[in-house]
């Protein structure tokens, strides 16, 4: 995380500001998952799906597969997912 502070004409201006390193969903089905540039994720990684299911990160290319550890059925084509650091 990064602290930014800019002083603006007598006013301070503070920003946190997260880096997070997130992909998208390319196809899921059969509680697999194939997603698509979810660079520097670390093999055994959870990964977090843009509606709240878990799953974990099964190779190191940025075309991964994730094995979802709930239902997902409400994951869809072309959403979100971000890796969360936590091996599992």
């Amino acid at each position: 995380m990064v602290l930014l502070n800019i002083p603006l004409d007598g006013i301070e201006f503070r920003a946190k500001l997260k880096i997070v390193n997130s992909g998208t969903v390319l196809q899921v089905g059969d509680s697999i998952a194939r997603i698509h540039d979810l660079d520097k994720v670390m093999a055994g990684e959870l990964v977090e799906f843009e509606e709240g299911t878990i799953g974990i990160a099964l190779n190191l290319e940025s075309n991964n597969v994730v094995v979802l550890m709930g239902d997902g059925l409400m994951i869809q084509e072309g959403s979100s997912i971000k890796a969360t650091g936590k091996i599992a």
